[in-house]
């Protein structure tokens, strides 16, 4: 099973190599990862996705809980939420197949960002299933190189995760 965690970090050095080791060193594999600072300049956001069932869950979150600069974590997966991913994607784009893959472009409601003499540089955000198609359908035009961020994801609504426990 899929589970999104959400954690938040206090914003100061060592934390991602704290949490990342840690679940490294235990075995868990986190599949997607991202992190960023929050509306408080104290607080990172840390988004994970790990796959497991629900004890493997519940044995990721007990060791994050003993981590001293882990604020809270929070299991989004069961919630509403919204998740996006954003790559940037180079591809081979000669001029007479550019306004073929600008209509793609257009169709995923991306945007183009850099224009080379033969490139395309591409930036395409949304769920992973809609990247990961993309990714598809520019594969046979030629990708030179790709770029992703992890999942980033947030509850619907007012609902704020908020601060210490």
């Amino acid at each position: 099973m899929r589970h999104v965690l959400s954690a938040l970090v206090q914003n100061q050095p060592g934390v991602l190599a704290q949490v990342s080791g840690m679940l490294a060193s235990r075995g868990f594999n986190i599949d997607s990862l991202a992190v960023g600072e929050t509306e408080d300049a104290q607080l990172s956001r840390m988004t994970f996705v790990v796959h497991g069932d629900d004890n493997t869950l519940d044995q990721v979150r007990k060791q994050l809980d003993k981590i001293v600069s882990v604020v809270r974590v929070h299991d989004i997966s069961s919630e509403n939420f919204v998740e996006r991913d954003l790559m940037l994607i180079n591809v081979i784009a000669p001029p007479e197949k550019r306004t073929e893959i600008a209509l793609l472009v257009e169709m995923f409601r991306g945007r183009v960002v850099d224009i080379g003499l033969d490139n395309l540089m591409i930036e395409i955000a949304g769920q992973e299933q809609k990247v990961e198609a993309f990714i598809d359908l520019m594969r046979p035009y030629g990708i030179i190189e790709l770029a992703r961020t992890g999942r980033i994801a947030l509850v619907r609504g007012r609902k704020k995760m908020g601060g210490p426990a």
